[in-house]
């Protein structure tokens, strides 16, 4: 990690957000940091104020920068962000005497194909693919070039090991160590009868994996794509490829992190 005396601070437009930021920055500057005025990529670090949605929004505003980031959380679970407001004191010591380590994090990169072009998304926690003005759709899904279902319901989620205690969770996915870097594939309200096959439980995927999904020929303008939450909609789609992406999500965690107790004391 290199070190610029540089940092990046973003918030969401809450009050509690700007006083928490307005007193990070002062704090910040006491140190001898400089507080960019605007994004700077050649920043140290980047600390987002907000909630898990104000942490995924800079994430994808600033298209993954190559710049660690850690969250102080003004919102509610506050899952992605590291920080609690009045831990702030404490962050900043430890940060000074680098009693922290960054966790590097692959995003889900899915290459969304029209009959006319080729468009990227990427997601920290999760792409859903799902059925417009909530239509049943029917997918083929194909792992590797192998097909493995033709799935007919609402839709199916693709989660990082980071987002599976995202919407993941809520669908009845399986929480996954962000230790291991797996793709979960969850099924949304699958039909499962005499006339359509779905798989009604996820489905575990190494990093390796390649997922293609095509749309039945009559459901090609009848798909949404989300990722992290963003809708995406384009015409005539033919092919939705998704892989773990090469892209490095640098998560800085102060040096005693658990994933199993924030797990306990976020859910349990």
């Amino acid at each position: 990690m290199s070190f610029t005396k540089i940092i990046n601070i973003v918030y969401n437009d809450s009050k509690f957000s700007i006083d928490t930021a307005n007193y990070v920055k002062k704090k910040f500057s006491q140190l001898g940091y400089q507080i960019s005025d605007t994004f700077d990529f050649t920043a140290e670090l980047i600390i987002c104020i907000g909630g898990d949605g104000s942490f995924l929004r800079a994430l994808h505003k600033y298209q993954f920068p190559d710049i660690p980031i850690v969250g102080i959380n003004t919102g509610h679970l506050g899952f992605l962000v590291e920080i609690n407001p009045d831990e702030i004191d404490d962050f900043l010591e430890r940060y000074v005497n680098r009693d922290y380590f960054i966790e590097e994090i692959n995003p889900i990169e899915a290459v969304i194909c029209t009959r006319n072009d080729c468009i990227n998304a990427f997601a920290l926690n999760e792409i859903v693919i799902k059925g417009d003005k909530s239509r049943t759709i029917h997918l083929d899904i194909s792992v590797n070039n192998q097909l493995i279902q033709r799935f007919s319901g609402d839709g199916i989620l693709l989660a990082t090991s980071t987002g599976s205690t995202a919407y993941n969770y809520s669908i009845g996915g399986s929480i996954v160590d962000p230790s291991l870097n797996v793709i979960q594939v969850s099924p949304l309200a699958p039909i499962n009868t005499t006339a359509y096959r779905s798989f009604t439980s996820s489905v575990i995927l190494p990093a390796t994996a390649t997922i293609k999904v095509n749309p039945e020929y009559h459901f090609e303008d009848s798909i949404v794509i989300v990722s992290d939450g963003t809708e995406h909609r384009h015409n005539s789609i033919i092919e939705v490829s998704l892989t773990l992406s090469n892209l490095n999500i640098k998560m800085l965690r102060l040096k005693g992190f658990e994933f199993w107790s924030k797990v306990k004391k976020k859910f349990l």
